[in-house]
């Protein structure tokens, strides 16, 4: 996948039932560094809203199943931070009084099928902007990172970390999911002309393990073997 940069790691949420609109809209995001999910009813839009925790939402106005677009949007906006979330509306309903309607629900933008992808990307990177500042909170899981303070909280309690191991996890934090190898996480913290011995990154993983991880919480920092290592919650 080619990413674009800026892009990497910020998720958008693809509600739409068409299976030929879902494989263009995920090829073309994830070309451009976008983390997809998609959903293709209100049911499992509502699962992948919770789980998957995106920067932005495209949202078909009909769906299958009785909920619709304008339904599942009262919903999203209703949520905790919702009212932040960027949501563009997908529809092939063109009349004024419909794109009204859309905005009206909560929807930030409306934007008519077919789709330009274009037209689309433009719209997205617009409504980002918006939302997404260089003075920024980062959250993972129960783990939430202010920049600005340059404080590091999980699960409500301080977690304090040294210099190196806060611009790891801030790495890992931006890229959630994504594997790293140590030469990549090497050139990322370390820069590219500075000599550092690879076992160096290990030792820092060890540090950020240690300080995030409680006695009963789940080491969110994957290990993925010959590969490198991840910030994910899932299990190998």
């Amino acid at each position: 996948m080619s990413e674009t940069s800026g892009n990497s790691g910020l998720r958008i949420l693809v509600v739409e039932d068409d299976p030929a609109l879902q494989v263009m809209l995920r090829y073309n995001l994830e070309k451009q560094g976008y983390r997809v999910e998609v959903a293709g009813d209100s049911e499992a839009a509502q699962a992948a809203f919770s789980s998957f925790r995106p920067a932005l939402v495209l949202l078909d106005w009909m769906l299958p199943g009785g909920v619709s677009g304008l339904d599942l949007c009262r919903r999203f906006r209703a949520t905790p931070g919702g009212h932040e979330l960027p949501i563009i509306m997908l529809t092939a309903r063109a009349e004024e009084t419909d794109a009204i309607r859309g905005l009206e629900t909560g929807a930030d933008d409306y934007l008519t099928k077919p789709v330009s992808m274009a037209t689309l990307e433009a719209r997205i990177r617009a409504l980002l902007r918006r939302t997404q500042t260089p003075a920024e909170t980062l959250a993972f899981e129960d783990i939430v990172l202010d920049l600005v303070k340059h404080r590091v909280e999980r699960g409500g309690r301080s977690v304090q970390l040294g210099p190196t191991e806060f611009r790891l996890l801030e790495f890992f934090m931006r890229r959630p999911g994504r594997v790293f190898s140590r030469e990549e996480i090497l050139r990322s913290i370390w820069g590219e002309n500075i000599h550092v011995e690879i076992r160096t990154v290990d030792v820092h993983i060890r540090r950020l393990r240690k300080e995030i991880n409680g006695p009963d919480e789940k080491d969110l920092i994957r290990t993925v073997r010959s590969a490198g290592y991840a910030l994910d919650s899932e299990d190998e």
